[in-house]
């Protein structure tokens, strides 16, 4: 069997490739036509987020001349909570800060109308940029090195141990889950089992007192001794 061994320094190089990687992929840019009010339709956005966790929601629209874009941002519960909302976005870089209550989606409907007197063209859209910072992304390190007064190499430090953390608690959620499921599953298995012992006790019971039945019928006819 072959072994690899990695060094601390590799560890350290995972978890930054990992710190580099993972805010990127949670980055969205589009383009969005813009239509009339009353046919506007909603593009949405959603981003997975355990429960009690802090999201940093940001969004930066291009120029839009005669349109309107409205964000709503909620949850994917029943009631579709609403967790943030802005009727109308400017290019200027916005931020939604939220703690999430309970695991599930975290929803980003964009709509874009034009003003009153304006028809549908290819020429009225808008771009929009989209990026989902989640637990440790949230954090603004360099107020936090200028708060703490840490080296370059100490908050590199802290970035990585604020990593780990958060990939620690990814394991121990799915960990948890796996043991629901594991519990799930064995209780389905006990209860399939003692129906499958109920029915063939229900069976036998049917078997016999068919027979006894049958027995009893045939000597009445006399039919048998």
């Amino acid at each position: 069997m072959t072994r690899f061994t990695i060094t601390t320094s590799g560890v350290a190089l995972v978890f930054m490739a990992i710190a580099l990687i993972l805010p990127a992929v949670q980055a969205i840019k589009f383009e969005m036509p813009a239509q009339t009010a009353s046919d506007a339709d909603q593009f949405c956005v959603s981003h997975y987020v355990d429960d009690e966790t802090h999201v940093v929601v940001k969004v930066k629209v291009g120029p839009g001349p005669h349109q309107k874009t409205l964000l709503e941002i909620t949850d994917d519960s029943e009631h579709q909570n609403q967790l943030w909302r802005k009727d109308a976005l400017t290019e200027d870089l916005q931020r939604a800060t939220i703690l999430t209550k309970q695991a599930g989606d975290v929803v980003a409907c964009f709509t874009n109308t034009l003003d009153n007197g304006y028809q549908p063209d290819p020429r009225y859209t808008r771009t929009v940029d989209i990026d989902f910072d989640v637990g440790s992304e949230t954090i603004d390190y360099a107020k936090l090195a200028e708060q703490e007064k840490l080296k370059p190499m100490e908050l590199e430090l802290r970035k990585l141990e604020d990593l780990v953390k958060d990939i620690l608690e990814n394991m121990e959620q799915l960990q948890a889950r796996e043991e629901r499921m594991r519990n799930t599953n064995e209780s389905t298995n006990e209860r399939v089992k003692y129906f499958s012992t109920l029915t063939m006790v229900v069976l036998v019971a049917l078997g016999l007192w068919q027979i006894f039945y049958l027995k009893r019928f045939f000597r009445k006819k006399r039919l048998i001794d």
